[in-house]
């Protein structure tokens, strides 16, 4: 948990803290779109061999050059920010990003891989849940401590900050103590390999809707990479209004997170899951449509709840579902969906943002998420009636 949360704490304090730098040089929300597009062609790039790597090779080894990687991009944007190399250019700051894609595909698989060696099966969603509490309260205190350092120190200090966040994880890794299973880079090659994970995803109909319904969620429902131009131009706050919008959806995951972890479901998850993300479409609308800054941190706070629901469920079927020795590509397949989704959603958002304007492009997002819940529903009927008992 160590480990998890100071990943997210890095990755975090670098997205609020590049967002501001980016909107602050351009003023132009199509190009905090293209922050997502540099992260998300290395990710899908390296998602699938980093899952065959987490199964055939040591995994804290593995999460600990992650972590390495992770910290020398803020590095990277801290001597850019603080005017070491000259006039600062923004193809910069997207060169940089492109590492953070690169190494965040090996952080989700090297989590999941070990959670699994952690705990006994009935402890999954109990699990899942406490991961999600971990998960989110940095996704909480990442903007939040981004944003306020952002405007007390500088960008470069943030950047700095976020390094350390990095070292801190691959430290964490490296102590933990937990047993491995017996690892080979002998067997089926390494396509084969990779496309045995595929097959299992694409014939699992509960998993692969889980899936898909939450990329889908978070594809269209990316409001929040839109959050430092709807600061600036409707809702009139400072960088500090920026890390609290940011900070919101988590804190509303956290909340669900501490009632799911006392409560897990396990009757009408399906029905259950579905709901989640309707209401998530519903909030995303809400927050597109609202001018003032509170309604639409609570807007964000309780797509976050909803959002916390999804990612428990999610969570708790992928690791039912999955037999260990494929946790790494399964893994790495939900960060295809899930992981990239985030950076394409942001690309998305950007860009109909500029076709549309801000609040257009949001709303018309949230309509589509609770019609890709409909779809589901309709397509994925195993998992519309899924009881999680069923999978233990």
């Amino acid at each position: 948990m160590a480990y998890r949360i100071c990943t997210i704490m890095s990755y975090q304090i670098v997205a609020v803290t590049v967002g501001w730098h980016v909107y602050e040089l351009t003023r132009n929300p199509w190009m905090l779109g293209l922050i997502g597009l540099a992260e998300l062609i290395p990710y899908f790039c390296v998602a699938p061999f980093a899952g065959y790597l987490v199964d055939h090779l040591p995994r804290r080894k593995l999460g600990m050059v992650a972590c390495i990687g992770l910290a020398l991009t803020p590095v990277a944007l801290a001597l850019i920010a603080s005017g070491v190399l000259g006039q600062v250019r923004v193809g910069w700051i997207y060169a940089a990003l492109v590492l953070t894609g690169a190494v965040r595909a090996f952080l989700g698989p090297v989590y999941n891989a070990l959670f699994a060696r952690v705990l006994p099966r009935p402890q999954f969603a109990r699990g899942a849940s406490l991961g999600s509490i971990v998960f989110q309260s940095a996704m909480v205190l990442g903007p939040a401590v981004g944003g306020v350092i952002v405007g007390a120190a500088g960008m470069w200090v943030s950047y700095a900050l976020a390094a350390a966040f990095a070292l801190v994880a691959a430290f964490a890794i490296r102590r933990l103590r937990v047993t491995e299973p017996a690892i080979t880079l002998q067997g089926a090659p390494i396509f084969a390999s990779i496309a045995e994970g595929a097959r299992f995803v694409f014939s699992n109909q509960i998993l692969l809707g889980a899936l898909a319904l939450d990329m889908f969620a978070v594809l269209f429902g990316g409001a929040i990479s839109l959050a430092p131009a709807f600061i600036r131009e409707i809702l009139h706050y400072g960088p500090e209004g920026l890390g609290i919008l940011r900070s919101a959806p988590a804190l509303g995951a956290v909340a669900m997170g501490v009632v799911l972890a006392r409560h897990p479901p396990t009757r009408h998850a399906g029905r259950i899951l579905l709901a989640a993300v309707v209401g998530f479409g519903l909030c995303i609308i809400g927050f597109g449509l609202s001018t003032s800054f509170w309604l639409s941190a609570t807007f964000l706070l309780l797509s976050g709840m909803c959002d916390g629901v999804s990612v428990v469920l999610r969570s708790t079927i992928l690791q039912l579902s999955t037999p260990d020795e494929m946790r790494g590509r399964v893994s790495s397949i939900n960060g295809l969906f899930v992981g990239s989704s985030n950076e394409l959603g942001a690309f998305y958002a950007g860009s109909m943002a500029r076709l549309l304007g801000l609040v257009p492009a949001v709303v018309l997002g949230g309509c589509v998420t609770m019609t890709a819940a409909a779809v589901t529903a309709w397509r994925a009927p195993r998992l519309r009636t899924l009881d999680l008992r069923e999978l233990h």
